[in-house]
C-alpha cells in the first residue's frame, strides 16, 4: 500500500538511506540471547549483544521471573505514583542503592528515560550543562528538554571542560557536568575522576551515565564511580538493567533528596506504568549473582583481552590515533565508509557471525564501524572461529590486506 502524500518525505529519506547503502532491516532472534543463537533462521556466533555476563538467559533469573509472575501477576496495573508501586519495586531500589553505596535509588522504565527524565527535571532554562561531545543520545535529549544552556566539551577533554566552566562560573544558574562512564560506540572510559574534581572546584553537579559500565567496571561490576574510587563525589549515577543485568530498565542513584525529587518531577517516572514484577524479581536476582560470582566479570575481561589482541594482530583498527582506543568489551572495527561497513556486516552474517554495522547518524560521517561485544559466556573455540571468519571476510572485502 503506497504512503499517503503527507508522508512522502519519509519515503524520500528512506530512499536516500538505500542509495547510501546504510538502510537496514531488523534481524529477528528466534531463541535465547546466547553466544551462539539463531537470527532469521541462520545460526550465528553472536558478537552484537549487550548481554555482557550471560544473565539474560541464566536459569536462576528465569526461575525468579516465573515465581514472581505466579505470585504477583504479569503487570503492576498503574504508574508508581498512583497505584503501581509494589513491594518488589521498593526491594529492587533498596538492593541497587546498597550495591552502589548511595542513600537511595529510583528505577525507570529504560536507561534512556532515566537519563532524559533526570536531566530534564533537575535543571531549567537559567542553568548550564557541560556535556562530552560523544555522550549518549538520551543525555542529549534530556539536555534539550531541560531548556538549559548546553556547552559541549571535546571528548574526554577535562581541560576544555574547565575552560567552559571558567567562562560561565560567574553566571547565575546551576551547572551540571555529565559524561558517559563507558562510551557506547568506542568503548573508552570517561574521565570521571577528573570531571568530578572540576565539579567540586566550581560547585557544579556531577552526573555519570554508567549504562555500559554497570556489571563491567569496578568491584563486582559497581561501575565507573567505583572504578575510579569516587564514591560520595558523584551526585547523580545512572545505570541500566537491560545490559549486563540482563533484563529491562534503568535507574538513578544518589541522595535521598535527589530520588524523592525525581519521584515528584521526573516525567517518565510519573507517566509510565511500572515494571512487571517478573522484571523486578529478575533484576534483584542478577544483583545477588554480581555480588557472589565475580568470576563472571573475570571471564568477560579474559575474553575481551583475547579477542582484541587477536584482532589487532590481524590488522584491524579497533581505535587509537584518530579515534579513541577501546578500553572495555565494546570493540569497534573502524572501517569509515558507511556503505562498505554495512556490506561487511551483511557478509559476516552470511558467514555465521553477527556483528552489527553502525553508520551515520549513530556515529559521525567517516567513522562507520562494525561494533563487536564479547561476553563472559563465549568459549575460546567460538572466539577462534569468529576471528577466522572476520579475517577471511575482511580480506575479501579489502578491509584487510590479503595475506
Amino acid at each position: 500500500m503506497p504512503s499517503r502524500p503527507q508522508l512522502a518525505h519519509l519515503t524520500a529519506a528512506l530512499n536516500e538511506l538505500r542509495e547510501k547503502g546504510t538502510y537496514f532491516k531488523l534481524r529477528i532472534l528466534e531463541d535465547q540471547q546466547a553466544p551462539v543463537c539463531h537470527y532469521d533462521g541462520r545460526e550465528v556466533i553472536n558478537l552484537a549483544s549487550n548481554n555482557y555476563l550471560g544473565l539474560a538467559n541464566d536459569p536462576r533469573l528465569i526461575e525468579a521471573a516465573i515465581n514472581a509472575t505466579r505470585k504477583l501477576g504479569v503487570g503492576s496495573g498503574a504508574v508508581r505514583t498512583i497505584a503501581g508501586t509494589m513491594r518488589i519495586h521498593m526491594e529492587l531500589e533498596e538492593k541497587i542503592a546498597a550495591f552502589k553505596n548511595v542513600e537511595a535509588c529510583v528505577v525507570f522504565q529504560s536507561g534512556f528515560t532515566a537519563n532524559a527524565g533526570t536531566v530534564s527535571s533537575i535543571l531549567g532554562k537559567e542553568d548550564f550543562i557541560l556535556s562530552d561531545e560523544l555522550n549518549h543520545a538520551s543525555i542529549i535529549d534530556g539536555a534539550r528538554l531541560s531548556r538549559a544552556k548546553i556547552k559541549v566539551f571535546r571528548h574526554k577533554d577535562a581541560a576544555h571542560c574547565e575552560e567552559l566552566l571558567k567562562e560561565i562560573q560567574n553566571d547565575p544558574g546551576k551547572k551540571l557536568i555529565i559524561t558517559d562512564g563507558v562510551f557506547s560506540m568506542d568503548g573508552d572510559i570517561g574521565p570521571v575522576d577528573k570531571l568530578a574534581a572540576l565539579a567540586e572546584k566550581y560547585g557544579a553537579i556531577m552526573m555519570v551515565d554508567d549504562a555500559h559500565a554497570s556489571g563491567v567496571l569496578g568491584r563486582n561490576g559497581r561501575g565507573s564511580v567505583d572504578h575510579f574510587g569516587m564514591h560520595g563525589r558523584v551526585d547523580v549515577q545512572v545505570g541500566t538493567l537491560s545490559k549486563a543485568i540482563g533484563a529491562l530498565g534503568g535507574y538513578v542513584c544518589g541522595s535521598r533528596d535527589l530520588i524523592d525529587y525525581l519521584y515528584h518531577r521526573a516525567r517518565p517516572f510519573l507517566f509510565s506504568t511500572s515494571h512487571p514484577p517478573s522484571v523486578a524479581a529478575t533484576c534483584i536476582k542478577a544483583f545477588e549473582i554480581l555480588e557472589t560470582e565475580p568470576e563472571r566479570i573475570e571471564r568477560l575481561w579474559s575474553n575481551t583481552r583475547y579477542l582484541q589482541s587477536q584482532l589487532q594482530s590481524a590488522g584491524f583498527n579497533i581505535g587509537g590515533l584518530t579515534t579513541p582506543a577501546t578500553e572495555t568489551p565494546i570493540t569497534p572495527l573502524i572501517i569509515g565508509d558507511g556503505r562498505q561497513t554495512m556490506e561487511f556486516s551483511r557478509a559476516l552474517f552470511d558467514a555465521g557471525i553477527l556483528g552489527t554495522g553502525i553508520a551515520f547518524p549513530t556515529v559521525p560521517e567517516g567513522k562507520a564501524r562494525v561494533r563487536l561485544i564479547v561476553t563472559s559466556e563465549h568459549t575460546r573455540p567460538q572466539l577462534d572461529r569468529a576471528l577466522e571468519t572476520l579475517t577471511t571476510i575482511a580480506r575479501k572485502a579489502g578491509i584487510l590486506n590479503a595475506a
